[in-house]
């Protein structure tokens, strides 16, 4: 079943009994979901870029944005303009399908994983994952990794406050861990 599926059947009459909203369209919603890696080596490495891109892609199925310093940090050895990291922002049927394939596939393949922690709002409604590994997405040829770098996942809400947003995602089959 799809995450949109879910959502219209499960989540948006389980939210408005819950949260006492007459209008369905005033259901909060998940708007978009942002996959960001950062690579700090790729101001020095070209090839490290487009290995990190091509592995981006393949997770998120769509190309990544590449993300620049926005000023020199000396300490770093960081210029500004210098490669960074890269970005993925999913809407629609691309982020339907990464979230389904996050919650179902992903997250139960993590080592010892006990659920996500309830912690990591932001206050806004909007929740950050970060992943240790990026080889626990099966799309991901564990021999062609070079080295294993993390990756965050932002999902961006319109629900305004962290308690919807939790009962949101909750419905749409996010494994909290239990408390």
């Amino acid at each position: 079943m799809s995450l949109l599926q879910d959502y219209k059947e499960k989540a948006v009459p389980a939210l408005q009994k819950e949260l006492g909203i007459t209008n369905t369209m005033a259901v909060p919603r998940l708007t978009r979901v942002v996959v960001n890696m950062g690579i700090k080596e790729a101001a020095h490495d070209k090839g490290l870029l487009e290995k990190m891109a091509e592995q981006m892609a393949t997770i998120t199925g769509q190309k990544a944005k590449v993300t620049r310093a926005k000023k020199s940090i000396a300490n770093f050895k960081l210029r500004e303009g210098d490669v960074v990291g890269l970005a993925a922002t999913l809407r629609g049927r691309r982020m339907d399908d990464f979230v389904t394939k996050l919650f179902t596939i992903v997250l139960p393949r993590v080592r010892d994983f006990h659920g996500v922690p309830a912690r990591a709002f932001d206050g806004r409604g909007n929740y950050t994952l970060g992943m240790a590994e990026q080889i626990s997405f099966p799309e991901i040829d564990y021999s062609k990794i070079d080295k294993i770098r993390g990756l965050e996942i932002t999902f961006v809400t319109n629900a305004g406050d962290d308690k919807i947003a939790r009962q949101l995602l909750a419905k749409l089959g996010m494994p909290f861990e239990k408390s």
